[in-house]
């Protein structure tokens, strides 16, 4: 998960002014959309969205860090502010006691969030002694243990140095109790888009600076071992469906099943393609934060867990 102060120069020289506003494609080019589907944009004024995350409901929430908001599409599809102060949250993900956590980049932290009171607890400030570089995306297990990723991606509001603060861009665990992140991968060039198995025995990581994406074992401890490329293809966000396809995005959303063959495209307008997740009320929509906009495409399949 990324946002950068080029993008929108990028994007434009690249795209046009009009690229933005250009005709979603047709649902065709995805075999796994549902019968007629087209993509939908729900939201746009936005400037810079990521991080989208379903409650157990199939509320979406997502966040827009250049402007420290986190948002809430309803299945009543309404668009709501929840949270307003959010640490320039990146990257969210609901933990199994229905704890919203966040990659809280402001000051470099793992957030968890109560989606009732809106109460904020501070689960990782930093690691060894240092800050983290800037944790980005993750990923919970099924005992409730936490995988990070902490690219460096350099932010204009840091009051701290913009250099990288630990001696890597690695990926980290935080076991159920909550005690101390440890280093679980460290061979990655910037890990970024990360996302399991709902059984707890794989994990994907995308090094988005290698361009590729990896597939680990993951073993009770939660260390990771096995390490195998999985797709030539680096990623920003990813998810998971119910039948094993693995969601990557970037230019689009590409979609390549567990053998770690390509199975479908889906074009998206708007430039980068930040984040995918699935949410509504049965789960089978495919939520997509596309630079300004929120997007949504009615799907055959559903989410992974």
């Amino acid at each position: 998960m990324r946002f950068f102060l080029v993008f929108s120069f990028l994007f434009a020289a690249a795209l046009g002014a009009n690229a933005a506003d250009a005709p979603a494609a047709p649902a065709a080019v995805n075999p796994l959309a549902a019968d007629g589907a087209k993509l939908e944009k729900l939201a746009g004024g936005f400037a810079f969205t990521e991080g989208p995350a379903a409650d157990k409901d199939g509320n979406v929430f997502f966040t827009d860090q250049p402007k420290n908001k986190i948002w809430k599409w309803t299945t009543a599809g309404k668009l709501e502010l929840f949270h307003d102060a959010p640490g320039r949250a990146n990257g969210l993900y609901f933990d199994r006691r229905g704890q919203l956590l966040s990659c809280s980049d402001a000051d470099n932290e793992l957030w968890q969030i109560d989606p009732r009171t809106r109460a904020r607890t501070t689960l990782v400030t930093g690691y060894d002694g240092k800050k983290l570089n800037g944790p980005n995306d993750l990923w919970v297990r099924p005992d409730n243990g936490v995988y990070f990723t902490d690219p460096m991606y350099a932010r204009p509001y840091w009051k701290r140095s913009p250099k990288l603060q630990q001696d890597g861009q690695h990926v980290y665990y935080l076991a159920p109790d909550r005690t101390a992140p440890r280093r679980v991968a460290t061979d990655l060039r910037q890990p970024n888009g990360i996302v399991g198995t709902p059984d707890g025995k794989f994990l994907y990581i995308a090094d988005i600076g290698d361009n590729k994406t990896f597939r680990y074992e993951i073993a009770d401890d939660g260390s990771l071992r096995g390490k195998k490329l999985f797709a030539p293809l680096g990623s920003d966000g990813m998810t998971l469906d119910n039948q094993g396809n693995v969601y990557l995005t970037g230019k689009g959303v590409t979609v390549f099943n567990a053998a770690g063959v390509q199975i479908a495209h889906i074009a998206v307008p708007g430039g980068w393609t930040a984040n995918v997740c699935f949410g509504g009320r049965a789960h089978d929509e495919l939520f997509i934060t596309a630079s300004k906009n929120l997007w949504r495409l009615k799907m055959r399949v559903r989410a992974a867990e």
